[in-house]
This record gives structure tokens, sequence and C-alpha cells, in this order.
């Protein structure tokens, strides 16, 4: 018990740690990602305001039986398209406490080609 309590402090300071040097702003917005065992998440978030812009999840994509990777590469050109339409072309990526590796890199790639700036 005491090593799950363990690994979720050390968790939210690396997510701490990581939020403070990441701010979001209406024009260039921070593209957050969450993952889950099951799905992947990703949310475009106004820190001034504390506002969602827009989001983003791997349920949409979960009919299909592809890859965790490669829905969440979908899943980020999903989220492009969205950014898109509400005219951002820039957003500053917060990975959370996660590596850059594997879902959350293949986020941060499908919004690239879908045509959002990190």
């Amino acid at each position: 018990m005491a090593n799950i309590k363990e690994k979720n402090r050390k968790e939210e300071r690396r997510r701490i740690r990581n939020k403070a040097k990441i701010f979001g702003t209406a024009t260039k917005p921070r593209l957050s990602v969450f993952r889950s065992n099951k799905y992947t998440y990703a949310q475009l978030i106004d820190d001034g305001t504390g506002k969602t812009i827009a989001s983003a999840s791997t349920i949409e994509f979960s009919k299909n039986k592809a890859k965790k990777a490669d829905t969440a590469k979908s899943l980020g050109a999903s989220l492009a398209e969205k950014a898109k339409s509400l005219n951002i072309k820039e957003a500053v990526f917060n990975k959370g406490p996660y590596l850059y590796h594997g879902r959350v890199k293949a986020v941060a790639d499908g919004a690239r080609e879908g045509g959002l700036k990190i």
C-alpha cells in the first residue's frame, strides 16, 4: 500500500513541476495529455481563463482494433483539426508526469501532422 502512495506522490510532483514551466494562452493554448490504461485524452487549455478550449479522446476511435499508439496519433490529428477550426495554429505541449515516449509522443506527432505547431 505504501508503494502505491509513494508512486502517486512522485507522479503528482512530476505533474506540478512540469506544469509550473508551461502556461497556455488563448492564442497559444496548452495541449495537455492524460494517459489511462485503456484510453488517452488530450485537451487544449487556456490557463489565463482556466477553460478548456477543445478536447478529444481515443474513446472516439475505440471501435477499431489498432494499437494504442496509432489511435493516439489519430487523436492528435483530430485535436489539431478542432484547433484549426478555432483558428489556433500553435500550442504548448504539456506531457504531464509521463515520459515523452509511446502514446504521449504519438499525440504530439499526430498534432504536428494535423497542422498544429508545437
